[in-house]
């Protein structure tokens, strides 16, 4: 197939298309513009590829809209500025599956401040949106887990659980779409993991774990029933179902199998991807080239035909179907150099919603291979031209111990030769997670005021295989932290940073990174920023037991392992807390926290600012009213940058070295 011929109209009506010895860097973009949050958050294409529903933001208004594309026509746009979307999803041609969450707590049941998910179906024809779980007898409105659509032969059809307010059941529900009322279909209680639905419906997978024994179980059909088959002690790494495989009758697991592991199983950083027959309990492994990081399954029959993982320079997919091969072929081939992301597939993989983020703020393409044809839907940041974006390079360098530690350089727009930049690192959350190539609002934001941003993925980071993983366990505050400070020596060495002129930044664990920076590394940073932070390690582990059922769970146990505790309240942590080492600190610190946050809790940031005024250290604590762990409200995050911005140019000005 051709390479398509790309439209320079946008489609949708969402939006349009340094170093100091440099030439002049084109204008900077206001800063709310990086602030403000994506113009686009979500979108899906309906099953017939006709229709396409996104969540779009204009200012504060954040509205769900549904598209006739041929048209343009707006069958539906609502205001939904006071909720939070998590995600859309068609069920049929007529109805949409909205998806949002709440912070709050349910008291009568012992439910703690948590981030709540709802369900909401809007449909097209009457314009009437019911609740998910709405009137269902004894059961919450509440989604327990995520939900699922089937095309069955009974037409499409929404499954959730719910959670009863009687007992300990949180059974799997079939709602009906047009009221929203759930009907029981299969008995499940807190001990049920997940489970795998075939396209009609029909459970063909149990799994259950025992948060105080660690062990998990596989059960597949037998009779009426479900039989244990497989089981295995999972403390800390347990594993998963991920839906169907590549037939009917076939459901994908991951997990730690040494005795069926191939020779590149470390490869991946997670357990290994193996396919199951659910009628004859043969494990088998799938025959992708790279361990996956995620799977793509198909929009209409749920069946694997996929998969994708970051790579240094963009998400690269593998494909197993033949059709969804070729397709994404031509895409590639369309797209080269823009590492192009998958959003969205209509069901007869004839069109394709596509994200690029290459040199540019971010665009959504819907590509219709038909008409071989890619059409602009909307700029994810229409106020940032490509040109106010500045360079990002893929880096690695050498950590003191010899590791190679990979990472990211944002440059300030039109600095093609840094020198003597001043430097702001830029640490990412999980630890378990990483940073990745592509447009990033937070280091471009600072890349656009003159600062270079190093993202360094730090040992504990995802992506780079089991042992770089592994080579994270207890090293909160250690090596995770000085590989950060040795990506700073090594730009130092290059000449590309001044290093008198760093300060670091960071949210979840990087706003830990960002006070370890300053107490237990504090030679290498002026300042620090940190946002929504743990100072208490040992504080932070005790109130994840408190808010479980059972103090020995999963979840204390794998940050016991990260953070190198040995038991629960373990106090050789606290010589790794920054609230304990506060006397230690002699430069700016600014704190910012949302008192909605139910990942991290704002005490966490509070116990740290009191901790620094009684040894009468420079602190600035900033609390964002009505904000969560993920800076999900608009103004609130351009608040959140503003702060940022503001400190660092007072204790880390651009400009020469003073």
């Amino acid at each position: 197939m051709k390479a398509f011929a790309l439209a320079v109209a946008a489609f949708c009506c969402v939006g349009s298309a340094g170093a100091w010895a440099q030439s002049p860097a084109p204008a900077a973009a206001p800063l709310e513009a990086y602030g403000a949050t994506p113009a686009v958050e979500l979108i899906q294409l309906s099953p017939s590829g006709e229709l396409i529903a996104r969540v779009t933001v204009t200012g504060e208004t954040r509205s769900l809209a549904v598209t006739r594309i041929a048209t343009r026509e707006d069958l539906f746009v609502g205001d939904i500025s006071v909720i939070k979307v998590r995600d859309l999803r068609w069920i049929g041609e007529g109805r949409v599956l909205v998806v949002t969450s709440q912070t709050r707590n349910i008291a009568s049941l012992g439910i703690p401040r948590s981030e709540l998910f709802f369900g909401q179906v809007l449909d097209l024809e009457t314009r009437r949106v019911v609740q998910v779980l709405d009137r269902t007898t004894d059961v919450l409105p509440v989604l327990y887990g995520p939900a699922s659509v089937r095309n069955t032969s009974d037409g499409d059809t929404l499954f959730v659980r719910g959670v009863s307010v009687v007992n300990d059941q949180a059974n799997l529900h079939r709602v009906d779409p047009r009221t929203g009322r759930g009907r029981s279909v299969a008995y499940m209680d807190s001990t049920t993991d997940d489970y795998v639905l075939d396209g009609e419906g029909e459970i063909i997978a149990l799994s259950r774990y025992d948060e105080r024994t660690g062990r998990w179980s596989l059960r597949l059909p037998e009779g009426r029933g479900h039989r244990e088959v497989w089981a295995v002690d999972a403390p800390v790494d347990v594993p998963a179902l991920h839906g169907m495989g590549r037939t009917p009758r076939t459901i994908i697991i991951s997990a730690d199998r040494p005795d069926l592991s191939s020779e590149d199983a470390g490869s991946g950083d997670a357990d290994e991807v193996f396919e199951v027959n659910v009628d004859t309990g043969e494990w088998s492994r799938l025959p992708f080239d790279h361990a996956p990081g995620f799977l793509v399954h198909h929009p209409r029959t749920r069946l694997l035909i996929g998969a994708g993982r970051d790579e240094a320079d963009g998400v690269r997919y593998e494909f197993l179907d033949p059709q969804a091969l070729r397709r994404w072929q031509s895409v590639e081939r369309a797209f080269s150099g823009k590492a192009p992301q998958l959003v969205s597939w209509n069901d007869a993989l004839t069109q394709v919603v596509v994200f690029t983020d290459t040199g540019e703020a971010g665009q959504y393409q819907l590509v219709d291979f038909e008409r071989r044809a890619a059409d602009i839907v909307a700029d994810a940041y229409p106020a940032i031209a490509p040109e106010q974006v500045g360079a990002v390079r893929s880096i690695h360098y050498v950590a003191r111990d010899g590791l190679s530690i990979p990472g990211y350089l944002t440059l300030p727009p039109g600095a093609a030769e840094p020198a003597g930049l001043p430097l702001v690192v830029l640490a990412h959350g999980g630890p378990a997670s990483r940073d990745v190539a592509g447009f990033d609002w937070w280091a471009q934001a600072l890349a656009s005021r003159g600062y270079a941003v190093l993202q360094a993925n730090f040992r504990g980071s995802t992506g780079y295989g089991r042992a770089f993983l592994e080579a994270g366990y207890g090293e909160w505050g250690r090596k995770m932290q000085t590989d950060l400070s040795d990506g700073v020596r090594w730009l130092a060495s290059e000449g590309i940073i001044d290093p008198a002129k760093v300060c670091i930044v960071g949210a979840s664990y990087g706003g830990y990174a960002a006070m370890a920076g300053l107490t237990l590394d504090s030679e290498v940073y002026r300042c620090g920023v940190s946002v929504a932070g743990v100072s208490d390690l040992r504080r932070m582990v005790n109130w994840e037991a408190e808010q479980a059922r059972h103090k020995n769970n999963q979840t204390v146990r794998y940050w016991n392992r990260f953070m190198g505790a040995a038991r629960l309240n373990d106090r050789t942590l606290d010589d790794l807390s920054p609230a304990y080492l506060a006397a230690s600190v002699d430069s700016p610190l600014l704190l910012i926290h949302g008192r909605d946050d139910t990942v991290v809790p704002i005490d966490q940031s509070r116990l740290m600012a009191e901790a620094l005024r009684r040894a009468g250290k420079p602190v600035e604590f900033v609390e964002l009213p009505g904000e969560d762990h993920w800076l999900s409200r608009s103004a609130t995050r351009r608040q959140m940058l503003a702060e940022t911005v503001r400190f660092l140019e007072a204790n880390n000005p651009p400009g020469p070295a003073d």
